[in-house]
């Protein structure tokens, strides 16, 4: 990995800002998208490119030379601002036509790019925007990792990177575009004061937190999968406020020396991966519960199925799984992922009794042939309904919803 680490260092720098995040199927060609390419957020790309904020030009462009570093793949490729919703006012009486705000960076060539190959999609990708005096980048440096273990390099930099969320970072801690942590309206942020008995001095558990997020986002008569991310936004947000509540007092004292800082910010960023590694198992079983479904009798949570092996979850219990009097037919187990793409593989070795592993993910899509290869493995994939759409339209048909899932588990109640 010592090519990744050096691109980082070489590609960081007060005049470069990073934006990291893992390609979903409508930035690949998974989808087939006509306007293939990554999709860039409006504020961040009008800051990296700020000549472009023409909003009564139609679809202003550049040419950005950009070098897939990871690929060995250099060209000039095009950020666009698709901008007809604010260029093009609708005539009085006229039908009125589909309407785009959106930036993205197109013409790479097709699938030959690493950025627009639909095995690519999952994958994290870090792109380096060189911006000159006037903040203009001409010039941008993108790695694609390959594997879990480069995404795991980047993301021991610049935290964890989920799917759906924008992430940028820069040595610059006072650069323009990095995003500012307030309060928004409606939100689960909460002040110092606001906080639990506790919370500021000794930070609470992954389950506290949780059992937290659930009272500020009770979501009672939501269907199963919405509320599922309606929570995971709300503890997020959550876990920041309560990150600079905690720790900003800290930064602001300074340190003594460099050493007692990189510990600081290393003891951050593991905090940081605990968190995502832990919240969507969490989270399901929270669901679980409220579904009326009852630990030790319809399920069980983390139970040892194999000796040193421990699927997230089993059905109806580790009892009935180690009963070999019980049909394998009437067990299911659900591993809880927040992306899958070279991670899937690691469910395989779990609960041998059951043939079909049945996997939650959030993860924004995959290629076609990403999803053969699961299935023809026997892996299920269980995929929140909002999230259903950004698959390939061959595969969404193929894809279980959780509420789906929490249907069919309840009938393993039946004698």
């Amino acid at each position: 990995m010592a090519d990744l680490t050096d691109w980082m260092d070489e590609n960081s720098g007060p005049h470069i800002v990073w934006y990291v995040k893992r390609l979903a199927a409508n930035d690949t060609l998974a989808n087939e998208s006509h306007q293939a390419g990554p999709y860039i957020p409006k504020e961040f790309f009008l800051g990296v490119f700020p000549s472009l904020n023409r909003p009564r030009d139609k679809n202003p462009d550049k040419k950005v030379e950009l070098t897939i570093d990871s690929h060995c793949d250099a060209r000039p490729v095009r950020a666009v601002w698709y901008n007809n919703k604010t260029s093009e006012p609708d005539a009085p009486g006229a039908k009125k036509k589909s309407k785009r705000d959106e930036c993205r960076l197109t013409r790479f060539g097709g699938a030959r790019s690493a950025l627009l190959d639909p095995e690519s999609t999952g994958s994290l990708a870090v792109f380096a925007f060189y911006r000159g005096e006037t903040g203009e980048s001409e010039v941008c440096h993108v790695w694609v990792c390959d594997t879990e273990v480069e995404a795991d390099l980047v993301e021991d930099r610049v935290g964890p990177v989920e799917p759906g969320k924008l992430t940028v970072w820069t040595v610059d801690e006072n650069d323009p575009l990095l995003p500012k942590r307030s309060r928004p309206q409606n939100s689960c942020w909460l002040e110092p004061e606001e906080f639990p008995s506790g919370w500021l001095s000794v930070f609470p558990t992954g389950a506290e937190i949780i059992r937290k997020t659930v009272e500020l986002r009770s979501g009672h008569g939501l269907p199963v999968d919405s509320r599922l991310l309606k929570r995971r936004r709300c503890e997020y947000e959550l876990f920041q406020s309560l990150e600079e509540a905690t720790e900003l007092p800290i930064i602001r004292n300074g340190f003594d020396n460099i050493e007692d800082f990189l510990a600081r910010a290393q003891h951050i960023l593991q905090r940081r991966k605990s968190r995502a590694g832990l919240s969507l198992e969490l989270q399901t079983r929270e669901i679980f519960l409220e579904e009326n479904l009852l630990q030790g009798t319809d399920f069980d949570h983390q139970p040892e199925s194999e000796p040193g092996k421990h699927p997230d979850f089993l059905f109806p219990s580790k009892s009935h799984y180690s009963d070999p009097a019980f049909p394998a037919s009437r067990l299911r187990m659900l591993a809880a992922k927040t992306t899958c793409k070279d991670r899937w593989s690691q469910v395989l070795t779990e609960a041998q009794r059951i043939p079909e592993k049945h996997l939650l993910t959030l993860q924004e899509g995959m290629s076609v042939r990403q999803f053969t290869n699961m299935t023809e493995a026997g892996i299920r994939l269980v995929v929140p309904t909002p999230i259903i759409g950004k698959f390939p339209s061959q595969v969404r048909p193929h894809l279980q919803s959780l509420e789906s899932f929490i249907a069919d588990v309840r009938l393993l109640r039946v004698n």
